[in-house]
């Protein structure tokens, strides 16, 4: 136990080290160098430059002096198949206080000349077994809308030693992704494998043996040089692996959670229960997170890291939202092939759409697990003191809407706290009072059923729109209640 506290108060003094230096950053450059010698500015992000056109930004620039870019032992792979070596290098004012130099091979894509609202980063590492890398991409794509694939570029990174497989893998993205790499919607990198630190000899934290510590070493380093990488693509990032399935309309419900934040700060959103799967970051703190990972590579999972990180930036609870977005869809771990049968019960490949609504209840509510926590689909809950007879908990919708399905889930993971008395209707017609928005001529929906209630096809059976949807209490409660989400699907 000592030496876990020893470790942690090394942990803790070290990053506050670095959050310091960080604050004094106030300017990144990305220069990208062409297979031809010639030199281009892709992008210039600075967040003391408010107000300067990019020419004078450009002028500003000072590319470090006394940097070599080393050689890539990627032999094998020819000159004239890297489209481009990109350099992600530092201000002067960067090197001096905290150096953080990576060559990253851009193997194939073009990067935009714009931002982005959204980049989607995953890593792949070769498989003794079952790839799946293919089959995420084309989950990310096909469960986008055209709409959403403008905002969006997703980056590859090939975080492979093997030259072979990382020029097989290219090929085969190239050939499947063609119109998406020539499009700037996907870029395609690699970190060469003399940028890594040492992957020997490292401490056996957790008592993890060496193999296992070389390789969650390793890829802490490979998230690092993709943050790295991505840091000035979009405004958001999040973090995927190479062996997930996506939700239908992921970035457009993403969007919509962002935005019901208004100003209240967060560090990481979640939009998974797994691991490090559909962690999302602004971008601006991505610079901070891949010092953080590169800084303790040696020293836990990436997981537990990214827990670390958002807890010393000061965001205390976890920020997940509910249906998970992503699933794991992956029968073999990229660790040795184990069987891994690992899932988010959470998930759901078709999300709510919950409309816009206001929520009000007689039910007298403990603490902070306020109403509209049921319908927010965050991860916290209402809680009520125990209802009586004619209690109610009363959806009522901004705009009528036609529902095509309703799930609402009550208790707790004890079986306790849930609904046992009462039904689910439907408000026809609303009505302003002094209280706000309210409903007439209700129309039966049904009852709960061990604390649960699910109805589909909605539509074909109150074929009229909603105005309000309303849980009515139809028998005296002994015990409080726990409504966990309230789950709308509208009809399309």
């Amino acid at each position: 136990m000592r030496c876990y506290w020893n470790r942690a108060v090394s942990l803790l003094i070290a990053t506050c080290i670095l959050v310091f230096l960080m604050s004094k950053i106030s300017e990144r450059v990305i220069t990208t160098e062409h297979d031809q010698g010639g030199r281009m500015l892709h992008q210039v992000r600075s967040t003391a430059s408010a107000g300067r056109s990019p020419q004078e930004m450009q002028n500003r620039s000072i590319r470090g002096q006394g940097s070599k870019t080393r050689p890539s032992p990627f032999q094998a792979i020819s000159e004239s198949k890297i489209i481009a070596r990109t350099v992600w290098q530092s201000q002067e004012k960067m090197r001096s206080v905290l150096p953080f130099n990576l060559t990253i091979q851009l193997l194939a894509g073009k990067p935009l000349p714009y931002k982005q609202y959204l980049t989607v980063g995953l890593s792949s590492v070769k498989r003794k077994k079952e790839s799946y890398l293919l089959n995420t991409l084309q989950s990310i794509f096909s469960q986008s809308s055209p709409e959403e694939l403008a905002q969006i570029v997703v980056v590859v990174l090939l975080a492979e030693f093997d030259a072979n497989w990382v020029m097989e893998t290219m090929e085969s993205i190239s050939k499947h992704f063609k119109d998406q790499l020539d499009q700037g919607l996907m870029l395609v990198i690699h970190t060469p494998q003399d940028q890594y630190p040492p992957l020997v000899g490292l401490k056996r934290n957790f008592n993890d043996p060496p193999d296992r510590v070389a390789f969650r070493s390793k890829q802490n380093v490979d998230y690092a040089s993709l943050v790295h990488f991505s840091r000035n693509l979009s405004d958001y990032f999040i973090m995927l692996e190479d062996d997930v399935k996506c939700s239908k309309r992921f970035l457009t419900t993403i969007k919509k959670h962002i935005h019901s934040r208004g100003s209240s700060p967060w560090v990481t959103l979640e939009y998974s229960k797994l691991g490090y799967i559909g962690k999302l970051y602004h971008s601006m703190d991505l610079p901070l997170l891949a010092r953080f990972l590169f800084l303790f590579y040696q020293e836990m999972p990436c997981d537990f890291l990214l827990s670390h990180f958002r807890t010393l930036l000061m965001q205390d609870k976890v920020i997940r939202y509910q249906p998970s977005l992503f699933q794991h869809m992956g029968t073999y771990s990229s660790f040795q092939g184990n069987l891994n049968h690992l899932k988010d019960s959470d998930f759901h490949e078709s999300p709510a759409d919950n409309p816009p609504a206001d929520i009000h209840t007689d039910i007298i509510f403990y603490q902070n697990h306020r109403p509209e926590n049921a319908y927010t689909q965050s991860s916290d809950f209402f809680w009520g003191k125990a209802p009586t007879l004619t209690n109610y908990f009363l959806v009522a919708f901004h705009s009528p809407v036609i529902l095509s399905r309703i799930v609402i889930n009550t208790g707790s993971k004890e079986k306790k706290d849930f609904i046992s008395s009462a039904v689910v209707e439907a408000g026809l017609v609303s009505v302003r009072t002094g209280k706000g928005l309210n409903c007439l001529e209700f129309f039966l929906l049904g009852s709960f059923k061990n604390g649960q209630f699910e109805m589909n096809d909605v539509q074909k059976v109150v074929k009229s729109p909603f105005s309000c949807l309303r849980i009515r209490v139809t028998k005296d409660h002994d015990n409080w209640i726990i409504i966990q989400n309230i789950y709308l699907w509208t009809a399309r």
